[in-house]
């Protein structure tokens, strides 16, 4: 991965991990100002559909400073001075900034409906200026191939890596110690590809005619701009929603967002990196080193991204950092929930003591307006928690970074509003069977703020440079997460960083904790990260300091670190708890139907509307579906083991085959078996007059699909033909689900309820969809031919034994399945049998609603 698409994955850490990001552009450079003239249509037409704006012919000569930096101009001084004139904007630059990196950050500050978060990122490039006789060049700096050594390669990665130029700026007037003034103002309006975010919104660019800088404000070490910019539509051949396009709907529709541009100034002593080790979790820029000569191939290098911590005292074992790191509680944080976000914060600072370092982070209240006007949360000197009035369910952990080395310069936390709404309905589904204050809406302002605490801890962790870490819950057995003292000392899971939510193990009488906390896993990361070992030199003696902590891995699970691949590996899937899906899932069922039976008392009031009940009971119906969902992934599961513990282990190592026979038995009896409390009257006589057997078969018919997931089932037959009889065999799943879905039919008499009719209907049509399909890359479209044999089989036996008790609407649906089955087997003498009167095809293609 490119570093700068490195930079941008970074910055997507958020509470719910779903961050869609944008993508570079090729350089173009930038158009400059000519004189007007009156425009043809053809013209017009031309700028409507240009990519970018065209290059224009350069200004004429320099003129008097006075000439264009005018009296009514606004003036910010920081970085460089920056002139505010009309719909103009103008940079004075000092001599002294020439040629020096700095790193532009471009994110959509404020989005229309449908188009992403705030605080989404768009591009980050390393930027230089340039002066070339009265001009100034802005440069794109590139770190994706490096050579730092002493050799003639270093000369050739210098050759294949020539400055992109991205403008081309005449100078305008000279000002104080010969600074240059530029005009800059089409460096935010005409779309250069370098600072687009067309790509992110899926438009085809710009509309300079309704685009405009909305403010600019200079910092001493950085620039901040805001850029009002309305884009075109692309059409409709993009994916919709956030992060890929416009939303359903809106393809024909122009977009207007709010640019936010900052530009920041690299340290001009850089901070001494640290190599990333997979096996533990850091965010970082990779790039290609061809300077270890020593390999017969390029090197691919990565440095993690942390900030630069340095003891006062660095003889000392815990030492207070030369410069801590400050996070400002943002001004427009309620007042009630302050003490809660810096409690937040706060929490890793006996993390941080693992790693040296006392009071290594520290949340402050910024000076009021009347006490500082000039404190800017936008200032890159400042780490702010932000407060945003948004619907979003979110909040996220950006940082902003060094290339050069992964040193974290500066990061803003992002709450939306509605993250309150998200922790709160979590918390309602997963833990108030064991917790009273959360058994009525509105929760008490303490249990609410010990919610958002948690937020807050793990977006900071985000924003020291922790990624999320899915593998840590697993190490945690049911029995330790229903254990009162292990939770009160370890949490949920082992790192505030997992997806572990609240632990919905737990049952009531087992006083277990159920919120989590940082644990042993983060301060084993932060050890790792943070601590200095100021008796290494060398990249290889710090090394050898830092495997010997890598080492505790080997005897102790709750330092592993992995992410998130729930389709391959349960051992590291979101949203989950304990080392057994089905164990902890049986448990936490049992609390949904706990839930269930409180849930009309806890969400109502006379005389008001049931929209909070519907809101708990869609929350509750989620929640069910995530923990059967982590038992689906036990079939066919593959735990990807730490490669480096013990030497020689298998790095891939399928679940044994009595789990996953075990897990589909559970699915059978539990997500393909009616929930008997989320159906009750009481509930769904408030919120609707019918539609609850569709939610049912909704998520049946998921379970189903993801059950006979085509990747799934060759993982399956891959396993079966290396290991035999040992391996869970893809036909014997189709066998047990046989026996499961099809028990109707050795009852006496047959009676098929509603739920389970819809059910077996879903079924036959799935499996007749196979069939019918021109995949040929695995087993399943044969095995579903063999099931659907089966049962046609079945059903035929059974409806012609005049024994058999059918209940008429039993005897009905079955015929149709039949029907169906037939059609799917042999679809030309299926019809050809109904036109002829024989049989009771149905006149549609099985599947079709």
């Amino acid at each position: 991965m490119r570093p700068i698409d490195q930079l941008r994955r970074l910055l997507q850490g958020t509470l719910l991990g779903a961050a869609v990001l944008g993508m570079m552009g090729s350089s173009r450079s930038m158009a400059q100002d000519e004189p007007k003239k009156p425009e043809t249509t053809e013209e017009k037409k031309t700028e409507e559909t240009a990519p970018a704006a065209k290059p224009k012919k350069p200004m004429g000569k320099v003129k008097p400073y006075d000439e264009i930096i005018k009296k009514e101009a606004t003036t910010s001084a920081g970085l460089f001075l920056v002139h505010r004139l009309d719909d103009k904007v103008f940079y004075e630059i000092p001599v002294s900034e020439f040629d020096k990196e700095m790193l532009w950050v471009t994110q959509i500050a404020q989005t229309g409906t449908g188009y992403g978060y705030g605080g989404s990122p768009v591009n980050d490039t390393v930027v230089r200026w340039e002066q070339k006789g009265d001009r100034v060049l802005l440069r794109e700096v590139n770190y994706e191939i490096r050579a730092e050594v002493e050799d003639p390669i270093r000369d050739a990665v210098r050759a294949s890596s020539v400055e992109t130029i991205i403008a081309i700026l005449p100078v305008l007037a000279y000002g104080k110690d010969k600074a240059p003034v530029v005009d800059v103002t089409e460096l935010f309006t005409s779309d250069l590809p370098e600072f687009s975010a067309k790509r992110r919104l899926n438009a085809s660019g710009a509309d300079s005619r309704r685009s405009f800088i909305e403010k600019v404000k200079a910092f001493p070490t950085n620039i901040e701009t805001k850029v009002t910019m309305t884009y075109r539509p692309k059409g409709p051949s993009g994916p919709g929603g956030p992060g890929g396009g416009p939303p359903s709907g809106g393809e024909d529709r122009a977009v207007t967002v709010l640019l936010a541009h900052s530009m920041v100034q690299l340290p001009e002593e850089p901070m001494r990196p640290r190599r990333v080790d997979d096996r533990v979790g850091f965010f970082s820029v990779d790039f290609e080193n061809y300077g270890n000569l020593e390999k017969q191939e390029v090197e691919k290098l990565a440095y993690i991204t942390r900030w630069r911590l340095e003891k006062k005292d660095p003889d000392a074992e815990v030492s207070e950092p030369k410069q801590p790191i400050v996070f400002f509680v943002g001004r427009e944080v309620p007042a009630k929930w302050r003490p809660w976000v810096k409690k937040g914060i706060e929490a890793w600072q006996p993390v941080f003591e693992k790693a040296g370092f006392k009071n290594a982070i520290i949340a402050k209240e910024p000076p009021s307006e009347r006490e500082d006007p000039d404190w800017d949360a936008e200032d890159a000197r400042y780490s702010v928690i932000r407060w945003l009035p948004s619907t979003i369910e979110n909040a996220m952990g950006p940082h902003v970074h060094d290339p050069r080395t992964g040193e974290i310069l500066e990061a803003d936390i992002l709450m939306y509003h509605n993250v309150l709404k998200l922790v709160r309905d979590w918390y309602f589904v997963q833990a108030s069977p064991n917790d009273e204050r959360a058994r009525k809406l509105p929760m008490p302002d303490d249990l609410l703020g010990e919610l958002l605490s948690f937020v807050v801890t793990h977006e900071v962790g985000h924003s020291l440079g922790f990624p999320h870490n899915m593998k840590a819950s697993s190490s945690y057995t049911v029995e330790q997460l229903r254990d009162k003292e292990w939770t009160a000392k370890y949490g949920t899971a082992p790192s505030i960083m997992d997806y572990a939510r609240f632990n919905y193990v737990a049952q009531p009488g087992d006083g277990a904790a159920l919120m989590p906390k940082v644990g042993p896993y983060d301060e084993f990361a932060m050890e790792w990260g943070y601590r200095q070992f100021p008796k290494a030199k060398t990249y290889e003696e710090e090394k050898a300091e830092l495997d010997k902590i890598v080492a505790r891995q080997k005897d102790d699970p709750k330092l592993l670190f992995g992410n998130p691949n729930p389709a391959e590996d349960p051992s590291q899937q979101t949203e989950d708890l304990g080392s057994d899906a089905v164990e902890a899932t049986e448990l936490g069922l049992k609390n949904i139907d706990r839930v269930a039976g409180f849930l009309v008392e806890a969400t109502s009031k006379p005389g008001e509307n049931y929209d909070l009940l519907q809101n708990m009971y869609t929350q509750l119906i989620g929640q069910r579906e995530r923990e059967l969902g982590h038992v689906i992934n036990v079939v066919g599961g593959v735990v990807r083991k730490n490669f480096w513990y013990p030497e020689g282990v298998k790095v891939y190592e399928p679940i044994p085959k009595e789990r996953q026979k075990a897990a589909v038995a559970f699915l059978l009896e539990n997500a393909f078996k009616v929930p008997t409390a989320l159906v009750a009257p009481e509930i769904l006589q408030r919120l609707e007059a019918a539609g609850v057997s569709d939610r049912i078969l909704g998520s049946q018919r998921s379970t189903l699909a993801r059950l006979l997931n085509a990747t799934r089932l060759k993982r399956m037959a891959e396993a079966a033909a290396r290991d035999g009889d040992a391996a869970y065999r893809p036909i014997e799943m189709m066998s047990d689900l046989h026996e499961g879905l099809w028990s109707e039919l050795k009852d006496k008499p047959i009676d098929v309820d509603l739920f389970r009719r819809n059910l077996q209907r879903a079924y036959v049509d799935l499996l007749g969809n196979v069939v019918g399909s021109s995949s040929n890359d695995s087993d399943l479209p044969a095995l579903a031919r063999a099931e659907l044999k089966r049962t046609l089989d079945e059903l035929k036996t059974v409806m012609s034994d005049d024994a058999t008790q059918i209940t008429p609407a039993s005897r009905v649906h079955l015929d149709d399945l039949r029907a169906r089955i037939e059609l799917a087997l042999d679809p030309i003498a299926a019809l050809t049998q109904a036109r002829a009167g024989v049989g009771g095809a149905p006149s549609r293609r099985p599947g079709g609603e």
